[in-house]
């Protein structure tokens, strides 16, 4: 029977594929660690008492990054290279979705309007990443391999979401209500089309690793298609309510070592 647990673990035991997926994940860990890291620097004079959670997001970014790596690491394997049509961040930006990264390259300060974007798009995309790791915990979290990483990786992205939730109410009452909603909609709209094109990607290449049968691969994309189908009807928007966390302030000291390999 096809299921989450069994296609991860197919995954974990195959040193192949489990070399794919790290550097996949490690690869968009470390892009948001840059994207972070960037508008950390030139947050406006406005919204600087934002620029230590955002760094501390993109410090969490960089350590998932790292935690990946190091899971490669103790298998004796080595990041191999992205396949570009498996590059969830760059595929977000090329459809418009967060600050471009021409914009973030510059030392222009940003405006209190990319600050809106900013964590409109960290709201969607932490929604999806906090759901992938919840599922990863509940089959994986007693694994003695990647458990203890999977638990750390999966409590930092409920933490994230918990600030990107607190955050864009704060600005919500601070007068930008309107543009969180559009921007919002048109972040989650965006994303689930992205998910929907990498995933099923991702599972092309792993049926390649892991010499899946053409039916099994059928089936899969089948359900990644009909997953978009439910989030373009209507399931998008668990990604665009907002609701004050239980987490407050969840971003409000150093990030956590990466103590876990």
């Amino acid at each position: 029977m096809l299921s989450a647990r069994s296609l991860f673990q197919e995954i974990v035991d195959s040193d192949e594929a489990f070399q794919l997926f790290c550097s996949i994940a490690a690869s968009g860990e470390a892009q948001g660690g840059w994207e972070n890291a960037r508008i950390a620097a030139l947050v406006p004079p406005s919204l600087g008492d934002l620029a230590p959670k955002i760094t501390r997001h993109g410090a969490d970014e960089d350590k998932h990054g790292r935690i990946f790596d190091g899971l490669l690491k103790k298998r004796g394997l080595s990041p191999v290279p992205v396949p570009p049509e498996t590059d969830y961040t760059m595929l977000l930006e090329r459809s418009g979705i967060g600050l471009a990264h021409e914009k973030l390259r510059r030392d222009e300060p940003l405006g209190e309007h990319d600050i809106v974007v900013y964590l409109s798009h960290s709201r969607v995309t932490e929604q999806r990443a906090a759901d992938q790791m919840d599922m990863l915990v509940r089959h994986f979290g007693d694994h003695p391999e990647v458990g203890k990483a999977i638990r750390m990786i999966s409590n930092d992205e409920d933490n994230h979401l918990a600030y990107c939730h607190e955050e864009l109410l704060r600005l919500a009452r601070a007068g930008h209500a309107r543009t969180i909603r559009r921007t919002l909609r048109e972040c989650a709209l965006a994303e689930i089309a992205v998910y929907r094109d990498v995933s099923l990607a991702v599972m092309e290449h792993m049926g390649r690793v892991l010499k899946w049968p053409r039916a099994k691969s059928a089936v899969l994309a089948g359900g990644i298609r009909a997953l978009y189908a439910y989030e373009r009807a209507g399931g998008w928007r668990r990604m665009v309510t907002l609701s004050m966390p239980e987490r407050l302030n969840a971003l409000g000291g150093p990030a956590e070592a990466a103590s876990v390999l």
